[in-house]
């Protein structure tokens, strides 16, 4: 393509960066939405856990089975994204619902399969806002509170997936599909209608055909193969330190939320003699958690984007390791403290002292993934998407099979020495983000995707 044609493009109004604020924000709401009702089909199915294992004679003493249905939803979320999320990069990001048929199963392998295509479908979904608030807002400070609020609508729905599960588990556990199937009916035609294409490079390449032929690039040029493109995820993964320490430390504070759903009922019934399902309600205080993390990302945010003026390596543009400044006394506070004040607490006789520690451990969750999604979408902002699929990658990872240890764990540890052992985990994971802001901008210049990703998306 000439450099006139790219010109021509860079003012063009269909260019996504062009659109007015209303289109940008139509987009952007409607994936968030997305994101936070996919987010409550994940767990939701969590409070009905005893109704699923009476139904289908699951046994359940030590290792919970009936959590495979929530583990096959996290597992295809985990794996599909790396090829669907490149996918949608290179050839367009606008995508539909799924219609899921699980309210129907009759048998637990039923089940169990129906929510792994819930998953590969749901997972897409909910991790494509992050490679779309990478394509709508091209200046970094006008890009912060997007991802925030993208993170803050993932974390939130799957940890009030299992309070919609308790408010209707009475109905039986095949109504907790039916409303979030009414919910998926009632706004599959608010999404057709408001989510818009947003990808820069399938939009311009329609644009430029329409100018003439002199527009139109060669044949092979810009091109990736279909190898390339399914793999860029998995490559990221592999052979960037940054992404690999950071899906560390993201997949696991994303990943005590799943927790949570295992360990909650089991704390809450033997300390305070709950019924299980009202650990749905329990989880609320995570929630709670996260609503304050979000306040405290703006905070975090403002400190990010001050940092421009300082930036000495590209004027105007923040210093992405000063997006980290919160995160890490919060993994070490507020994610180990939370831990240890929900493992220890139940030497004292009110419930509440728990409902904080899980608070803590919510905020600290909201903080420490927002602080990822900003940096490695700033980081890798050509394909944001890929790199993003690579984290959630270890996200549902974490998110399916850690909750699989964690009856075992609780039981065979205590209640105390489990959350201990999380929270000693939570302080070890610390040292990725301090490395990255100590030594953040050597290892950045030493990368060779982002070099190349950044000349890609900017040629």
């Amino acid at each position: 393509m000439t450099a006139a044609s790219s010109t021509e493009w860079a003012c063009h109004p269909h260019n996504p960066f062009n659109w007015p604020s209303w289109k940008k924000w139509m987009s952007m709401l409607t994936s968030c939405w997305v994101t936070f009702i996919v987010g409550l089909n994940a767990t939701s199915i969590t409070t009905a856990a005893e109704s699923i294992s009476a139904e289908f004679s699951l046994e359940n003493d030590i290792f919970e089975y009936n959590f495979f249905s929530v583990t096959a939803w996290n597992a295809a979320a985990a794996f599909v994204p790396l090829v669907t999320l490149p996918l949608m990069e290179t050839y367009g990001m606008r995508l539909g619902f799924l219609v899921s048929v699980h309210p129907l199963a009759q048998n637990f392998a039923t089940l169990v399969a129906c929510r792994a295509i819930a998953g590969a479908f749901g997972g897409t979904l909910q991790n494509c806002a992050d490679g779309i608030a990478s394509n709508l807002f091209l200046d970094h400070k006008e890009r912060v509170f997007p991802l925030t609020l993208y993170t803050f609508t993932l974390l939130f729905g799957v940890t009030m997936g299992p309070v919609l599960g308790a408010v209707t588990v009475s109905l039986g556990w095949r109504w907790i599909f039916w409303i979030e199937f009414i919910i998926y009916g009632a706004f599959a035609p608010v999404v057709l209608v408001c989510m818009k294409e947003t990808r820069g490079p399938i939009l311009r390449a329609k644009v430029m055909r329409n100018m003439g032929p002199s527009h139109v690039p060669h044949s092979t040029e810009g091109l990736v193969t279909f190898k390339d493109t399914i793999v860029r995820s998995a490559i990221l993964l592999i052979t960037e330190p940054t992404i690999t320490s950071f899906t560390m430390w993201s997949a696991f504070a994303f990943g005590l939320v799943f927790i949570s759903t295992q360990s909650i009922p089991l704390v809450f019934s033997d300390t305070y003699g709950w019924p299980s399902y009202m650990g749905g309600i329990v989880q609320a205080a995570i929630g709670i958690g996260q609503i304050i993390g979000l306040g405290a990302c703006t905070v975090q945010n403002r400190i990010y984007t001050s940092s421009a003026t300082d930036n000495p390596e590209a004027a105007g543009i923040p210093i992405p390791e000063y997006i980290l400044h919160l995160s890490i006394p919060s993994t070490v506070l507020a994610l180990a403290g939370g831990l240890f004040i929900y493992g220890w607490g139940i030497y004292q006789p009110h419930w509440i002292v728990l409902a904080v520690g899980l608070s803590l451990v919510g905020y600290a969750s909201m903080v420490i993934v927002t602080a990822v999604s900003i940096y490695v979408t700033d980081s890798y902002a050509g394909f944001a998407a890929s790199a993003i699929a690579a984290v959630a990658f270890g996200e549902n990872v974490f998110a399916a099979f850690l909750p699989l240890a964690a009856k075992p764990m609780y039981f065979r540890l205590g209640y105390q020495w489990a959350s201990s052992l999380l929270a000693f985990i939570a302080i070890l994971l610390a040292l990725a983000p301090l490395i990255l802001l100590w030594k953040g901008r050597t290892i950045r210049a030493k990368s060779v995707a982002i070099k190349k990703m950044s000349h890609s998306y900017s040629s």
